[in-house]
């Protein structure tokens, strides 16, 4: 009797609000929102997604994307460039760059089709850098791209054209860092910030309220209160499927950090939506977010799906004049190595100011979509093998853990994926017509390899099971330079 008065209720509740009691509200506290699942299926799925810094602190092109803060730091090369080339900062404070970011040749759907020809899954844009300027239509704040600068909702553009193509939208926020504010209240010494060499330095600036809203000198409790606004308003106007954080969340109290959650949970539920959010450091609970490495990864296979945020060039994210942009085997090297050990990769690009992404990039972009294109089903959709894989070459663990250039892997590295009854086997080089590769994976496992192709090659694949692994024979041409894919059928 209990259990039908128990199914009745769930009916009767069903009927009257129509939403379900496994579907009732999330609380802001860790308990509720542990209901969450981390990472949705889709993100599992989708492997590879790419977005860009791009904002006023791309106007000036120099040394990188911290250099609204760095001009403010009277012993940096960034002030010196600043004052040589424009003058003191309280001549040519960082707001005058705004009218400069033009965004002339900015075409939404012109960047996600490039990006969807790349293979990303996920795009968006940074939609908030620590410097205060904000990429969407707010209400919030007088500094966004729709009422300045470009005069442009970039991440309504954006989520527009990736939606029409059926990708998903990630919105990256990193504004915990733009307060400044005095951690200790009466301690000259305790100001923290982006601007906080503004306000040691230069504090003349800080007397225009317009621009000390930019450099988020304001009160505490306000900022706090605009932290989570901006948060509510990206989420209530365009629904990312992604919100990606990163570091110093941590100053963000934990009260606002689960308001947030809660309120983004219960609005994706309302869309039917499956939405993640990411973090860095250990801002969140990993049972309720998911983890980021920034420009870094595991060095061995997890149980638990990771993301890691790198860029497509060296050094600084957003554009400089002298950018060096990696070659497209570094880019996707790594991808394959991250998605062997339950990983995903958000890629990020450089755009000029003026709203180009320049043809270096766009090479390596271009390449690597054409790899997926022809060897994607060993990267999408997959799940990892028994082990990560194996070689000379690994690769570090955690934040900034990526390969070096001249560290970089080889055919001797052998990374794994699996889907189902088939296991593919990455080499991430050429090994030579007819080198023999001892697939280690394999070895002592009990399953029974009943078939053997190289995608890409229409070659009979000689192969060899013993008790140390698969033996398989390259053919006399190689399908790809840059990373072949055995496709192995198994049975258990």
């Amino acid at each position: 009797m209990k259990l039908l008065a128990s199914i009745a209720l769930t009916l009767l509740l069903t009927c009257s609000t129509g939403v379900s009691l496994a579907e009732e509200k999330y609380e802001p506290t860790w308990e509720s929102l542990r209901r969450h699942t981390p990472a949705p299926e889709w993100f599992r799925d989708a492997k590879f997604g790419v977005y860009f810094h791009w904002g006023v602190y791309s106007v000036p092109a120099y040394s990188n994307e911290w250099y609204p803060r760095n001009m403010h730091l009277t012993d940096t090369d960034v002030y010196r460039r600043h004052r040589d080339k424009y003058g003191e900062p309280t001549d040519y404070p960082y707001d005058k760059f705004v009218d400069d970011f033009t965004a002339e040749h900015f075409d939404a759907d012109a960047w996600v089709e490039l990006f969807e020809q790349a293979g990303a899954k996920f795009v968006g844009p940074v939609a908030e850098h620590h410097d205060g300027f904000a990429m969407w239509d707010s209400e919030l704040t007088p500094w966004n791209a729709a009422d300045r600068g470009p005069h442009r909702d970039i991440m309504g553009q954006v989520a527009a054209a990736a939606r029409s193509r059926g990708m998903k939208v990630v919105a990256t926020f990193h504004h915990a860092r733009n307060n400044l504010w005095q951690k200790k209240a009466g301690d000259p010494g305790s100001w923290t910030g982006h601007y906080d060499g503004a306000k040691r330095n230069f504090p003349s600036v800080l007397e225009d309220p317009d621009r000390a809203f930019l450099y988020g000198y304001m009160p505490r409790d306000k900022f706090l209160d605009l932290w989570l606004g901006k948060l509510t308003e990206v989420i209530d106007n365009y629904s990312p499927d992604l919100i990606w954080f990163d570091s110093w969340l941590d100053e963000i109290p934990e009260e606002q950090r689960q308001e947030f959650l809660a309120y983004y949970f219960n609005h994706a539920a309302e869309h039917g939506q499956q939405v993640l959010v990411t973090y860095k450091q250990e801002d969140m609970p990993q049972d309720v977010c998911v983890l980021d490495l920034e420009k870094g990864g595991m060095d061995k296979q997890t149980d638990f799906t990771w993301l890691t945020d790198d860029t497509i060039s060296l050094g600084s994210w957003c554009y400089t004049d002298n950018l060096r942009v990696k070659p497209t085997r570094v880019v996707l090297h790594s991808l394959i190595d991250i998605v062997s050990k339950n990983g995903q990769l958000l890629l990020n690009v450089s755009p000029t100011a003026d709203g180009v992404i320049p043809d270096d990039q766009r090479k390596v972009l271009l390449e690597l979509g054409e790899w997926l294109g022809q060897y994607g089903e060993a990267i999408y959709s997959t799940r990892p093998f028994t082990t990560y894989g194996h070689g000379p070459t690994t690769a570090g663990k955690g934040h900034f853990g990526g390969i070096a250039l001249d560290q970089g892997y080889t055919a001797q590295d052998v990374r794994y994926t699996q889907h189902g009854d088939v296991v593919y086997a990455l080499v991430l080089g050429w090994p030579g017509a007819g080198a023999k590769t001892l697939l280690e994976g394999f070895a002592g496992d009990g399953s029974r390899v009943t078939g053997v192709e190289l995608l890409g090659s229409d070659a009979k694949i000689a192969f060899e099971q013993t008790d140390d692994g698969v033996s398989v024979t390259a053919p006399e041409a190689a399908p790809n330079e840059l990373a072949v894919v055995y496709k192995l059928t198994v049975e258990k």
